[in-house]
């Protein structure tokens, strides 16, 4: 009975977003209050409906029913709980039912939050929002239902895809389709504004904190992506530019810029067509993501999907809202006004460069992962866009993005002085140069590239303090006046500072490992042992164990630095017995913000076990760093300046909003 009420929640979820995404665009249109005011009431009621579906999914995993043939292909009776509940959404059906969810929430969160937005914009963004829910709703129904039933119904299930039995994939598609979806509201926002044909700075007030909130969730699932590749897989890399990895890095370039633009359109009313185009492309490339992942084009360890007929429902839904708000955006874009002018070194000028930079990066992304893709479906040939590419595209790229960083927050709006910045960027600059010479010298033969990279992370770090400094006035004003005026900043401002030393903390991470990491692959029998790094590691025993629903051999072996013992650290090759799949668990020590990585191998005909090790010098930080500048983005969106919905909008301008609308050239 579970599973037809989880079915029958998805049925009356779509005919609420059908009613949602017709009503109140009605209503906006005829200057209808009432209809429009419906559209709110109707945002909640489809989250509570969707709700209703996604608990019953969860409701029959936990409770094995494998008459569910979604439960029967994805769990088993002797799986832990916390993967009995995960399971949900580790599959196609229960990942988009998830990605729904998401949307619903979203919508709610609009109708419940926005209560300071124009009464006409607010109708057409939930509108346009329901439309997102509609055709993905059609898709779930028509190609993905995850309430089919089975009859008879087997006894046992055949157990979810071992790497999937994880904390990390409980986490990271949550967290992903949270920034993934949460574009979706400013790509609504900028569909509603451009029907409405009233885009101004207040438009970009209130986009901005949906655009920083879908960013942050993105920063982290990115980055608890990574992680889970790094330990799970057993590959000890922790980025690989897969092409489902790229499809999540293409949006977060995208929203990137468009924070960074939206900021020049509140402050300058400047950058319209700009900021509206990357709203657009934000969720665009967002669904691009979700069809590269559920296609069938791809084969990778991301992806859930390989039917074509899904691929193809996708594909429809990709022509529509993409191409459709690209028509819309270009019938509309004509008729914006130029807006605030400024000059080419201004606080606006590095925030265009900031983004030309970050857009061409997602460019370069994008044509490396879709370029095999087209040219086989043109003529069949296959080819490898591989790691050399990217590193060198999105790297040549990113250098300028990161040393122009610390430049921007301390330029003037309209018109900035270049040298005065650089003279109070001295500092940080001088001891970026020391930190570069330091590591040169330390690691004397080593790298070329890295004491710079050093360097470059350093100011990075260095550079967003600065702000807070001139700021606050240290060293010009009694420490006292400095302590208050830190204490009066806003909470953005720290937002900010920490968004940035976020990336130079990864950047410090990224240079790191990918320059003065360890490796040792060796066979080893029980007593001997290998260095790796500063470390010993000795074999101290190979175990046989037994878990809920698997089988496996764990190696242990015994740390030593300079033969002081650290402690162990225990790798093993795990087999869950239902789908006779054998995975690899990797043994990590973390020392200070360095790794000591294990992975175990087969066993060797001779006796004894294969090893694969690492040493990874502050490899830590590349996570670390990322999750900096996603509490960054979430200290911005606590400022009181910048909470979602945007202050209430005066009196004249709130009865013009009231009255019927005249779409003559767009604001």
């Amino acid at each position: 009975m579970i599973p037809e009420t989880g079915h029958f929640a998805l049925v009356l979820a779509l005919a609420v977003a059908l009613l949602q995404m017709v009503l109140p665009v009605w209503g906006a249109r005829t200057n209808d209050a009432a209809l429009m005011r419906v559209g709110p009431a109707l945002a909640v009621a489809f989250a509570g409906f969707i709700s209703l579906a996604f608990a019953a999914l969860v409701a029959a995993y936990v409770q094995s029913d494998f008459s569910v043939l979604n439960v029967y292909q994805n769990s088993h009776s002797e799986m832990p709980l916390i993967y009995k509940i995960t399971s949900a959404w580790g599959n196609h059906e229960g990942s988009m039912l998830l990605w729904v969810l998401v949307l619903g929430l979203f919508g709610a969160m609009v109708a419940l939050f926005g209560s300071n937005l124009p009464q006409r914009l607010k109708a057409n963004v939930l509108a346009v929002q329901a439309s997102v829910a509609v055709a993905f709703l059609l898709f779930i129904l028509l190609t993905s239902n995850p309430f089919l039933r089975l009859s008879p119904a087997p006894a046992e299930g055949q157990d979810l895809n071992p790497v999937l039995q994880d904390i990390g994939l409980a986490i990271h598609p949550p967290l992903l389709y949270l920034g993934y979806v949460g574009f979706s509201i400013t790509f609504a926002f900028a569909v509603a504004a451009l029907i409405d044909g009233r885009i101004d700075a207040a438009w970009a007030r209130w986009v901005r904190p949906w655009a920083l909130a879908a960013w942050a969730f993105l920063t982290v699932g990115i980055a608890m992506g990574s992680y889970w590749a790094y330990y799970e897989l057993g590959w000890g890399g922790w980025w690989f530019w897969d092409p489902v990895e790229n499809a999540s890095l293409m949006p977060w370039f995208a929203g990137t810029a468009l924070i960074h633009s939206a900021v020049v359109m509140e402050k300058r009313d400047a950058l319209k067509v700009w900021t509206v185009l990357l709203a657009i492309l934000a969720f665009s490339l967002s669904l691009l993501g979700t069809f590269l992942v559920r296609s069938g084009v791809l084969t990778s360890v991301h992806a859930f999907a390989t039917d074509p007929a899904r691929g193809v429902f996708i594909l429809m839904i990709l022509v529509a809202f993409i191409g459709g708000s690209l028509g819309l955006f270009a019938l509309r874009a004509p008729m914006l006004r130029q807006g605030g002018i400024f000059a080419p070194v201004s606080r606006e000028g590095a925030l265009v460069l900031n983004n030309l930079l970050l857009t061409a990066s997602a460019a370069a992304v994008f044509v490396g992962t879709l370029y095999p893709l087209a040219l086989e479906a043109w003529n069949g040939a296959k080819i490898t866009v591989g790691p050399p590419y990217f590193n060198f595209t999105v790297g040549l790229l990113m250098v300028p993005v990161v040393f122009v960083m610390p430049f921007g927050p301390l330029l003037a709006w309209k018109r900035g002085d270049i040298a005065g910045v650089a003279q109070r960027l001295m500092a940080a600059f001088g001891l970026a140069i020391l930190a570069g010479l330091a590591v040169a010298y330390g690691q004397a033969g080593g790298p070329a590239l890295a004491p710079i990279g050093i360097g470059l992370a350093a100011f990075v770090i260095l550079g967003s303090v600065t702000d807070l400094a001139e700021r606050a006035g240290l060293g010009r004003v009694p420490a006292a006046t400095a302590w208050a005026r830190l204490r009066g900043l806003p909470r953005a401002a720290y937002g900010t500072m920490l968004a940035h030393a976020g990336i130079g903390i990864c950047l410090l991470g990224i240079v790191a490992e990918t320059s003065w990491s360890s490796e040792r692959i060796v066979g080893i029998k029980t007593g001997e042992g290998t260095t790796v790094g500063r470390y010993e590691l000795t074999l101290e025993r190979v175990e046989p164990r037994t878990g809920p629903n698997y089988r496996d051999v764990a190696a242990v072996f015994r740390i030593r630095e300079g033969g002081v013992d650290r402690g162990t650290v225990t790798s093993s090759k795990r087999l869950f017995t239902a789908r006779n799949m054998p995975t690899t668990e990797s043994g990590i020590r973390t020392f200070g913000f360095g790794q000591l990585y294990v992975s175990m191998g087969d066993e060797l005909a001779g006796g004894g076990i294969g090893i694969r090790a690492y040493w990874k010098p502050l490899v830590t930080l590349i996570w670390l760093g990322a999750v900096v500048m996603a509490f960054g983005g979430v200290l911005s969106l606590s400022d009181r300046r910048l909470r979602i919905g945007a202050p209430r909008p005066a009196r004249a301008r709130r009865n013009a909003d009231a009255a019927p609308a005249n779409p003559a050239p767009a604001e």
